[in-house]
């Protein structure tokens, strides 16, 4: 076995280099060692490779002994967790560094060939893709859980009377059920969404090398199947010079983001004192270190924080990607897709978060339904009654608004406290003044918070009904999804599957005919 040096050089004679990178820019941009990016890159970088030595195997590209000595010693690296790199410098990044490896310990005429009909480009845009997967896998998973729990929530309080809110008044009465759903809808989008940016993950970018394709007869299909990808190279430019399916992401995970700091700004205000609406139960709560009465819903905040850091990290991507050439960058395939990682784990955490939020929230019903009566959330239906019978919607819409000021000038709190002659001879009156002649009249027992909204069932109201054709469409379309990425994930499994096997095929033939 080689006794390695500190640092590796063979790499850094190019032939059009003689000379290694500056030592402090090398520790600058790689580190001290090697072993960050030997975790994160270079367990994608050998999978990229096994697929690769296969394809040129079965191609004739290189013998099939150089691709069986290549694939045992990869293996070997994989399985003790590539020790014999860790603690060593990169001058020229974590890939060279392990090639050297490899040529160390196999010689140039078998170590040399690994990057054959290939370019650093084409090889890093293939573990970006394959880095994704994990990460998005489980953001997937963790969307698709709390809208579960969104959904089952709205279906328990679908007759949960409270206001919906305008401007941070109570406006119409509405559920807690069909608020939650709205959530659910709104988080529907955000998942198409991601799905939609997913899609860019088909495409394997193995064969664009350096962005013009390769005179080399590499089969781009065989590696995007071995990989688990559906869709070969297309085009060789855009496969190296975009990193869109990162940006795409990252831009539906900020959207996300946004639903679920929204979800989380309602859910603190409402827990609020002066609201009441909402409780949360121990686990769900801190103390202070110096008020002993206080109960802290302090998960929300770090929602809303969460939701923050994402847009913080589409915005650099963004600004990376502005106005560099459609090419190889590092601004792009470096520094722009540095956050995307940490981002996409930030959404998962918050997505847990909000989880386990909606899912223990206890609403105040009692305070829920206080709150609709008492800010008059019925006046509009109000309205809507009387124009029923005759009166033009401005006159009915001025005339309540009217009443509605006299009576909390009179101290009354609700519509339904009043006796009925009082307000049909009031009402009226005012109509007089505006000279309508209609004679309306009133019965109380329609301006119940929960009778109204219960008869909302138009416009994608919270009356039963609409409710019920919204939840069906909803839950329905989140089973597709959940088929949806079951169906990929073991798509992926079946690859690996099918790549272990050849791998496996050329180790055990090389070795039959020694």
């Amino acid at each position: 076995m080689t006794t390695h040096a500190p640092v590796a050089a063979p790499m850094a004679d190019t032939g059009r280099l003689s000379g290694g990178l500056n030592a402090q820019a090398a520790r600058l941009l790689f580190g001290e060692t090697a072993d960050a990016d030997l975790d994160s890159e270079l367990p994608f970088i050998t999978v990229v490779d096994q697929a690769h030595l296969v394809m040129l195997a079965e191609r004739d590209l290189i013998r099939r002994d150089q691709a069986a000595r290549l694939l045992a010693e990869i293996g070997a690296l994989r399985a003790n967790g590539f020790a014999p790199l860790r603690g060593r410098q990169a001058p020229r990044g974590v890939y060279t560094l392990y090639e050297s490896h490899l040529i160390d310990e196999l010689g140039r005429d078998v170590g040399g060939v690994l990057h054959t009909g290939r370019s650093r480009n084409d090889l890093k845009a293939t573990v970006h893709q394959l880095r994704l997967r994990e990460p998005v896998t489980r953001l997937l998973s963790a969307l698709l859980r709390l809208q579960g729990v969104l959904l089952g929530r709205a279906r328990a309080h679908d007759a949960t009377v409270m206001p919906a809110y305008s401007q941070y008044q109570p406006a119409v009465p509405s559920t807690y059920g069909h608020y939650l759903l709205g959530v659910a809808t709104s988080l529907e989008r955000d998942i198409s969404g991601v799905l939609q940016a997913c899609s860019g993950l088909r495409e394997c970018p193995l064969g664009a090398a350096g962005g013009g394709g390769t005179d080399v007869p590499v089969d781009p299909a065989r590696t995007a199947r071995l990989l688990g990808f559906t869709e070969p190279v297309r085009h060789a430019g855009f496969a190296i010079a975009s990193r869109d399916t990162m940006t795409r992401l990252l831009s539906a995970g900020a959207l996300a983001g946004l639903t679920l700091s929204r979800l989380a700004t309602d859910l603190q205000l409402w827990s609020t004192q002066e609201f009441g609406l909402v409780g949360f139960p121990d686990h769900l709560v801190g103390a202070s270190s110096a008020m002993p009465q206080k109960r802290n819903p302090f998960l929300l905040e770090h929602i809303k924080g969460g939701s923050g850091a994402l847009i913080g990290a589409l915005t650099t991507v963004l600004a990376n990607t502005k106005n560099t050439p459609f090419g190889n960058s590092v601004e792009v395939s470096t520094e722009g897709v540095a956050p995307v990682w940490a981002a996409l784990d930030r959404l998962e955490d918050i997505t847990r978060l909000a989880t386990w939020v909606v899912a223990g929230a206890r609403p105040c019903e009692e305070a829920m339904t206080r709150s609709a009566d008492r800010g008059f959330t019925v006046a509009t239906a109000f309205a809507n009654r009387l124009v029923a019978q005759g009166v033009p919607f401005r006159a009915a819409h001025y005339a309540v608004g009217r009443l509605i000021t006299e009576l909390t000038a009179e101290g009354a709190a609700t519509l339904t406290e009043v006796p009925e002659d009082r307000l049909g001879a009031s009402l009226r009156r005012i109509l007089r003044d505006q000279g309508v002649r209609t004679e309306p009249t009133v019965r109380t027992a329609d301006l119940d918070p929960g009778t109204v909204a219960a008869l909302t069932e138009f416009g994608g109201g919270p009356g039963p009904e609409s409710f019920r054709t919204a939840h069906r469409r909803l839950t329905e379309s989140w089973r597709g999804h959940v088929r949806t990425g079951r169906a990929w994930r073991e798509s992926l499994r079946a690859a690996d599957r099918e790549r272990h096997r050849a791998v496996h095929d050329l180790i055990s033939g090389a070795d039959g005919r020694r």
